[in-house]
């Protein structure tokens, strides 16, 4: 399942400015991404992907939980893959 708008490049996709992702870490292994466009609407999510996010570097929020945190997203942004399972939020260019 990945119905997010695809950005330039392979593995880069666009994330809406009011975007939330749930970060469920695992120990010692891939944790699970899971991207919703808003976390206010009442909708499946976007998209699920598997790995760790390694960093944010867009207006964001972080709100930690049992099984991980949520990052909320304050401005477009485009997440992107960087080598196996590793994930990174930069802002929208």
């Amino acid at each position: 399942m990945n119905t997010l708008a695809p950005a330039d490049g392979e593995d880069r996709y666009r994330l809406p400015q009011h975007a939330h992702i749930v970060v469920y870490e695992r120990d010692g292994g891939r944790g699970l991404l899971t991207v919703y466009d808003c976390g206010a609407a009442q909708k499946p999510p976007t998209a699920q992907l598997l790995g760790e996010l390694g960093s944010v570097r867009a207006d964001h929020e972080v709100q930690s939980n049992p099984t991980g945190y949520v990052v909320r997203m304050r401005e477009s942004s485009v997440i992107e893959r960087q080598g196996e399972g590793h994930w990174v939020v930069r802002a929208a260019e």
